[in-house]
């Protein structure tokens, strides 16, 4: 059974279809990446994911349950699903360490000490011990954003949602977050990344889901939707994406 399972998602706004009946599957250890043209409904779908916008229709199956029907948890539901933010989302008046223990005691009601020693050995992980006292604005884009990530894998998630995690990077930084995102695929993670940036998709991702005007369009490993699919709307997308990096 898939940990996650998207059946015919609808979302409207005013009138407009931006989700036009989506469906994918998620299972434990795989990570998928989605890609397409702005304004193809791509960070729709992720809020819609996790609720932090409501679908008009369809069904999300997470861990065996309907989470679309009335009453779910919404806070208990997001303490398992990991979210990393396009701008980091990191609070400016805590520290490193707080930030990351923040989510521990209040949430998971760990004890101070623990939820310090889970959030020191996660930022050994990302290489990020050192800056544990420091706050987010002696930080570089990338550090920040490897903290972001690191809050996110401390709650122990089924699963991490990343939302264009390198879209306010500049290259350098790119490649530091890059790799932290593959150590995590190569191990297992289970991920959905929403990102425009080829270099990425194809280093953390057992497929990619290609959007296209709010429908999947096509689904594959990057190899042969960069380089070998018959569809001309998704070699076209591929063409610009590559050439532009």
């Amino acid at each position: 059974m898939a940990l996650l399972e998207v059946k015919n998602l609808v979302k409207k706004f005013d009138d407009k279809d931006i989700l036009k009946g989506i469906s994918l599957e998620l299972h434990e250890g795989q990570s998928k990446v989605v890609m397409g043209g702005s304004g193809c409904g791509k960070s729709t779908l992720l809020r819609c994911l996790n609720l932090l916008i409501q679908p008009t229709s369809g069904e999300i199956i997470f861990k065996g349950e309907n989470i679309t029907r009335p009453g779910v948890d919404v806070r208990k539901l997001r303490q398992d699903i990991g979210f990393v933010f396009q701008h980091f989302a990191l609070y400016r008046h805590l520290t490193v360490q707080d930030n990351i223990t923040l989510g521990l005691r209040k949430l998971k009601k760990m004890p101070a000490k623990a939820a310090v020693e889970k959030a020191l050995y996660e930022l050994e992980r990302v290489d990020m011990v050192e800056h544990r006292n420091k706050y987010p604005a002696q930080l570089s884009g990338g550090q920040k954003q490897r903290v972001a990530i690191v809050r996110a894998l401390a709650m122990d998630p089924a699963v991490i949602f990343l939302d264009e995690p390198t879209s306010a990077l500049d290259p350098q930084m790119t490649r530091e977050v890059v790799t932290v995102i593959n150590k995590l695929y190569l191990d297992n993670i289970t991920m959905l990344c929403v990102t425009h940036d080829a270099f990425l998709a194809k280093y953390i991702s057992d497929s990619i889901v290609f959007m296209d005007e709010g429908a999947v369009a096509a689904e594959d490993i990057a190899e042969r939707l960069f380089y070998d699919h018959p569809d001309p709307r998704v070699r076209q997308f591929f063409l610009s994406v590559i050439d532009h990096r």
